[in-house]
């Protein structure tokens, strides 16, 4: 293996290509908006509720997660898109399961939501 010398331009430059991807999902990908606007209604609701240390814990973890999972279901997607833009089962079920992973991983974000702020809202 090739090792490079550590170069802090280079990893400045990785940085660069982390938040164009971040860009990419947001302008391209209805459902990481959807995920980013439920992302900040719930950090509003944080601030207004004055959740714990733990709750803020809990729902950055939670955010983070669904955030990051969209990233990864949408870089699967766009690969799986590339290596064959016709239909074919085997790349449905590859996107349908990295689908599931998104939708698993926004419904556990919305029961730690409501496990921080029901009881802020019924008592």
């Amino acid at each position: 293996m090739n090792q490079e010398k550590f170069s802090i331009y280079k990893r400045l430059k990785s940085f660069v290509y982390a938040l164009n991807g971040i860009k990419i999902v947001i302008v391209e990908e209805h459902n990481a908006r959807i995920h980013l606007i439920s992302a900040i209604i719930v950090v509003l609701a944080g601030f207004l509720f004055k959740i714990s240390k733990a709750e803020w814990i809990s729902i950055i973890f939670a955010i983070g997660f669904v955030i990051a999972l969209e990233i990864i279901n949408s870089a699967i997607e766009n690969m799986a898109d590339f290596i064959s833009p016709e239909k074919n089962e085997q790349i449905k079920k590859i996107k349908d399961l990295s689908a599931g992973a998104v939708l698993i991983g926004a419904t556990t974000a919305f029961v730690i939501g409501l496990i921080v702020f029901i009881p802020k809202l019924f008592l």
